[in-house]
C-alpha cells in the first residue's frame, strides 16, 4: 500500500479528503472492505467514503472525504480504516491529515 495523501477532492471546494491506495488488494477483498466499512459506525455521516474498486493496471483506491469541521471524526475514522484494512493484511505506513 502506497501512503496516501491529503488532497481536495474534486467538487466542493470546502471538503477535503484522506486517500488510500490499496495497492495488490483484489476485487473480493475489497468487497470485503467496504461491506465492514458500510456496517462501522466511525464512517458514518457527515464522513463519506468513496470508492474505487481494482481494476486491471490500476490499484483500488479509498477516499475518506469530510468537510474540515469533521477533522477530529474524520481522524478516528482513519484510525479505524487503518485498523480494518490490517484485518485483510493491508499495511498503511504513513498517514497525513489536511492541515496537521
Amino acid at each position: 500500500m502506497t501512503p496516501p495523501d491529503s488532497s481536495s477532492p474534486p467538487g466542493d471546494p470546502g471538503v477535503q479528503g484522506i486517500a488510500f491506495t490499496l495497492e495488490g488488494v483484489d476485487d473480493p477483498t475489497f468487497s470485503q472492505i467496504l461491506r465492514d466499512l458500510r456496517t462501522d459506525p466511525a464512517f458514518a455521516r457527515p464522513l463519506q467514503v468513496q470508492a474505487q474498486p481494482p481494476q486491471p493496471g490500476r490499484s483500488a483506491r479509498l477516499t475518506l472525504v469530510f468537510h474540515p469541521a469533521d477533522r477530529e471524526l474524520a481522524v478516528g475514522a482513519t484510525q479505524r480504516l487503518k485498523t480494518l484494512l490490517l484485518r485483510y493484511g493491508v499495511q498503511v505506513d504513513t498517514v497525513r491529515i489536511p492541515g496537521s
